[in-house]
Order: structure tokens, then C-alpha cells, then sequence
């Protein structure tokens, strides 16, 4: 296990100098009108014979040190892996300028998370994939991945890592916290701490007062704000973050916070006293996904690499390293002989009752419109 604490997760919420960025990107974004049209009138990418050079588009420090150049070995291709999704607004507002014009800067395989892959999918930006040049995917993905409600024929994305969203405590400091309604006591006034990212963070506080998210209104969604908005009017809230909430967490200023499961893992290396709790009332599930863009010059590769990665020895190179949930089968046995410890730990393996309460369900229903309401709503908490 790496001792390092910065993680793809890092970069997952929008960070304060981007937020205004951020914002008037996913302003733009959605009031645009696409470009090659919509989900309908997209191509499936072709397959065939496989060499040339790939051009990956990932999140940063989201792969070990060995895998590319293992797969340019035995494939033959030459690979551009780019660390250049920072965020998934920031991301998209970069690249929609192209994709809009069936132009994908040159990117086979692009990785975003569940949302903003079915956002782009919904543009027409992102194409189908082809079943039978995915066998090695198919063979060996995890079936509880296999019909996520964004993408029930696994038509357009391959999980890349799947992760879980919960609390992230100092049980030396705050041993009784089991609930996200726990960050609201007054009791821990000032020392908790929630994920900038809308759709980690709205989605567990709803869970936490019995709201599904499968079920949730748009009303539903903006109450949860209001709810948030209110406790950082109170100082109840000490500041939104990205993973950093971490060194927080290891210096004491933070006792619990909203968090990601693999941050929880790579954590006790340097502070046993920080661990991952599910939340009582159930903790949000997601993946980043692997897609191929519209104009991907080099599909046929692309579909090489998947394959390649979902081969579990491969696989269990890249799980040792980033430490988050694996999308493959027959990962765990090869741990259990590499990484005894890694292989028990149900953060990356996590039992069925583990999840039982869990959603997947990470984007506020209703039409364009709806969902700018709601992302503007907490965009005033997050600039209060």
C-alpha cells in the first residue's frame, strides 16, 4: 500500500480558485444545445485491429506506476496518459467546445464519473460501445456493476474504480458518530467537515432523514441544502473540501467528516485512529467510468485497453495502489497471496450487507432547468 496521501479524490470537488470557473462552464453546458446531436444519432465506436497510439484522459494519480508501460509492452501501443480531469464541470466544460464538434483533442478513452458520463452520453458526445470487442469486460466485471441505473445495458461506459461515500471519523476523538445527522449535533460545532461535490454530499444528509434518492423530488434535494446551508450559518460546518479534510482529520481539527472510502484506507497508514463508518442510514455508491469519446481517432485501441485492465491480475496491480473498490472479479484471491491485509479490507471488498442501504443515485431528478436550480442552490451554500 502506498504511503501517499494524495489520491484521484483529491480532485473530485470543485476547488475554491475553480469554483467560479466551474460554475460558468456548467451554466454554459447546460443551456447548450450539444453537438453531434443527441444519444440517438451517436455511432458505435468500431473495433479492429489494434496498434498506433491511445490517448487516455484520466484523473490524476488514479493508476500505479507499471501499468502503462506493462500494457505498451505487450500491446504494442503507444499510450498518451494525461492527468487532466481535475473535476467533472471543470472537465467537461474544457473539452464540450470539441466534442460539440465531433472533435475529441485527439482522446480515445475518456474517465468521468456516473453522472457526468450519462450528461455526455445524453449530448451525443459519447459513443456505444461494442459488446464483442469487449469480452475480457464482460467475462470479468463484477455483476453488480453491470446495470447501474444511469447506464442499464452498460451501453456506453466500463468501470474504471468504484468507491463509496460516507463518514470519515476520528474515533479517539468522536467514537459515537454513526450517522451523517451526527455532523449536525452541536456538540461537534466547528469540527466537522462535507465534500464540496454536490453529488456526494446531498445525497447521504437526504438518506440520513429517510429520503431515497432513487425517490427524491427536486424539492427533496434543495430541503437537503437548506439543511446544510443552515448548519454553515451556524458555524456547524468548518469549511467544503476535497480530500484535504484528511490532514484535518490527522491534526484533530476535524473529528468526522464527509468522505470518500479509499481516503479512509490510505489514512490509517499514517493515523490508525482515522477510520471509514458507514453510515447507519446507508452511504452513496459510484464509479468513473472509461467511455470513448465522439471523433476518438484510435477506438480499436481503446477497447484494447479495457480489456486489458479487466484482466484481474492486472487489475489487483492497479486496486494495490489506489486502494479503492475494484470492478473485477478475481482481484481478492490474487490480493489474499500479495496483500493479505488489503484483500480483508471491506472498502475494497465490501460485503453484500456492507451495502444493503446504499444508493447509487447521485444527480437531482427533473428537466435541465431542475437540475441548475438545484446545483445553483448549492453553489450559494458552498460561497455562502
Amino acid at each position: 500500500m502506498r504511503s501517499s496521501m494524495r489520491n484521484r479524490r483529491s480532485f473530485r470537488g470543485v476547488p475554491a480558485l475553480l469554483a467560479a470557473f466551474a460554475l460558468a462552464s456548467l451554466l454554459i453546458a447546460c443551456g447548450s444545445t450539444g453537438g453531434p446531436g443527441t444519444s440517438e444519432d451517436v455511432p458505435t465506436a468500431r473495433g479492429g485491429e489494434a496498434k498506433g497510439t491511445l490517448k487516455i484522459s484520466n484523473w490524476p494519480l488514479y493508476i500505479d506506476e507499471e501499468t502503462i508501460a506493462d500494457f505498451e509492452a505487450e500491446s504494442g501501443i503507444e499510450v498518451e496518459y494525461v492527468e487532466d480531469v481535475n473535476d467533472n464541470d471543470e472537465f467537461f466544460g474544457k473539452v464540450q467546445p470539441l466534442l460539440s464538434q465531433g472533435n475529441s483533442g485527439g482522446r480515445s478513452i475518456v474517465v468521468v464519473s456516473d453522472w457526468m458520463s450519462k450528461k455526455m452520453y445524453d449530448l451525443g458526445y459519447l459513443q456505444n460501445l461494442d459488446p464483442s470487442e469487449l469480452t475480457t469486460v464482460d467475462r470479468n466485471m463484477l455483476p453488480s456493476l453491470k446495470n447501474p441505473s444511469f447506464d442499464p445495458e452498460r451501453s456506453y461506459t466500463v468501470p474504471w474504480q468504484s468507491g463509496m461515500t460516507g463518514l470519515v471519523v476520528r474515533k479517539d476523538l468522536a467514537s459515537d458518530i454513526r450517522s451523517i445527522n451526527d455532523l449536525f449535533d452541536p456538540e461537534y460545532g466547528g469540527r466537522v467537515t462535507m465534500l464540496r461535490e454536490m453529488r456526494d454530499t446531498v445525497p447521504v444528509v437526504m438518506m440520513a432523514d429517510g429520503v431515497n434518492p432513487s425517490d427524491a423530488t427536486k424539492q427533496d434535494w434543495l430541503d437537503a441544502i437548506d439543511k446544510v446551508g443552515s448548519a454553515v450559518e451556524e458555524g456547524q460546518v468548518r469549511r467544503f473540501t476535497g480530500n484535504d479534510y484528511v490532514q484535518d482529520l490527522g491534526k484533530g481539527d476535524v473529528v468526522a467528516a464527509i468522505g470518500w472510502s479509499g481516503d479512509a484506507i490510505q489514512a490509517q497508514a499514517d493515523n490508525e485512529n482515522i477510520d471509514y463508518v458507514q453510515p447507519e442510514q446507508g452511504c452513496l455508491l459510484w464509479s468513473d467510468n472509461m467511455s470513448i469519446p465522439v471523433g476518438a481517432p484510435n477506438a480499436p485501441a481503446a477497447y484494447a485497453f479495457m480489456n486489458y485492465v479487466y484482466e484481474p491480475t492486472n487489475m489487483a496491480q492497479i486496486v494495490e495502489w489506489v486502494n479503492y473498490m475494484s470492478p473485477v472479479s478475481g482481484v481478492k484471491p490474487i490480493l489474499e497471496k500479495q496483500d493479505p491485509a488489503l484483500a480483508k479490507s471491506e472498502l475494497i471488498f465490501p460485503p453484500e450487507q456492507f451495502t444493503a442501504n446504499c444508493s447509487s443515485v447521485d444527480s437531482p431528478p427533473g428537466s435541465p432547468e431542475d437540475v441548475r436550480e438545484v446545483e445553483q442552490a448549492w453553489q450559494s451554500v458552498l460561497t455562502g
